[in-house]
């Protein structure tokens, strides 16, 4: 990148908590993991939390060069894949939710770069038309543990990556060592196109093959874990980067 061009401003959605005794506040509150954020700044961009407003949705993204929708403790609402919830699905937050889609689908419309992490691949996949697996355990009784055991700064399992790929391209191998924190799965991936894969088959990214940069992975490339993770990062920055719009980067 380019040390004398501005740094791109990507923004990243947040998970938030209700409050209450004992809790950081007693009135709800926005959280996120800190690497998330470091990861982008390794990687060259700028990172801004981005709040629950969808009637800003245009105003937020009239600013953004790039949008990372990040994962959290809850599910995606299966009716926004056309399904019933059933029982396996336990947690959902629909004010997350809906901002979250704003800003995705407003994102995918103006064609700015989109980088999904967990939850954010899952709500991917509902933005382009797919469906979910609501519960890999139940449904696939032999897939691998995908709430791995060992810590999430670990791996857990590996994921055979598709080498045509935006993915494979920007990644250069054909696997990746990946943690692993979700129960849930995409099942279709709609109008975008599946990049890789578990080892037990349940699809472990994806990507919209009409956007200049429009990602998703199941798993937390923010650890850093596997040299490719970086290097996702460092690719959507760089689309980001090639398309700056906001002016409000840092010399």
């Amino acid at each position: 990148m380019d040390s004398f061009a501005p740094m791109p401003l990507i923004g990243v959605t947040l998970d938030q908590e209700p409050g209450g005794s004992g809790q950081y506040s007693a009135f709800p509150w926005y959280a996120l993991r800190a690497n998330y954020m470091g990861a982008v700044i390794k990687a060259g961009g700028l990172p801004v939390a981005l709040p629950y407003a969808p009637c800003l949705t245009g105003k937020i993204l009239d600013r953004l060069d790039g949008l990372i929708v990040t994962g959290g403790a809850f599910d995606i609402d299966p009716a926004l894949y056309g399904e019933e919830r059933n029982e396996t699905t336990t947690t959902l937050k629909p004010g997350r939710t809906a901002a979250e889609m704003a800003l995705l689908e407003a994102a995918m419309k103006r064609d700015i770069p989109v980088l999904g992490i967990c939850g954010g691949m899952q709500l991917l996949a509902a933005a382009l038309d797919g469906s979910l697996i609501q519960d890999i355990a139940s449904e696939q009784p032999t897939a691998l543990p995908h709430e791995q055991p060992n810590p999430r700064d670990q791996a857990g399992h590996i994921v055979s990556i598709e080498p045509y790929s935006l993915l494979g391209q920007i990644v250069g191998r054909g696997t990746m060592a990946v943690n692993s924190s979700h129960h849930q799965a995409v099942r279709d991936p709609g109008r975008g196109r599946v990049s890789a894969r578990a080892e037990d088959g349940i699809i472990e990214a994806i990507e919209d093959p009409s956007a200049r940069f429009c990602v998703g992975v199941q798993w937390h490339p923010e650890f850093l874990i596997d040299p490719g993770d970086l290097a996702l990062f460092t690719a959507f920055v760089e689309a980001a980067q090639n398309a700056t719009v906001s002016g409000d980067g840092v010399w």
